[in-house]
């Protein structure tokens, strides 16, 4: 995906808006037709949007903490459920801070 330049964007915005049709203008600007659809939706059409996530971080650090020391045999998707994220956010946060769930502790505990 290539960013196109805000002058561009203006033409085919003018282009749309001047009556021109949207599949017209991705033929004659060569520029797909999401990418304009998405323009005219946004408030400022020529104002460009960072990809990704568009809200804060939900995942408190610290009651993740706790909460392992807490409940340390849950699985990273019983941790996911209970603070309302992905399995991805509780395997990152949790790699980052350097706790880690080793399967087989309660096997060498019993030995």
């Amino acid at each position: 995906m290539t960013r196109c330049s805000i002058d561009l964007r203006k033409r085919v915005i003018d282009f749309v808006r001047g009556g021109g049709s949207k599949a017209e203008a991705a033929r004659r600007f060569q520029v797909g037709r999401a990418s304009i659809y998405r323009w005219l939706s946004q408030d400022d059409a020529l104002c460009y949007e960072r990809p990704g996530p568009r809200r804060s971080h939900k995942l408190d650090w610290e009651a993740l903490r706790v909460h392992v020391e807490d409940k340390a045999d849950l699985t990273y998707k019983e941790r996911a459920r209970h603070f309302g994220v992905s399995y991805y956010c509780i395997w990152h946060a949790m790699h980052k801070m350097g706790l880690t769930r080793k399967k087989n502790d309660g096997v060498h505990a019993a030995l």
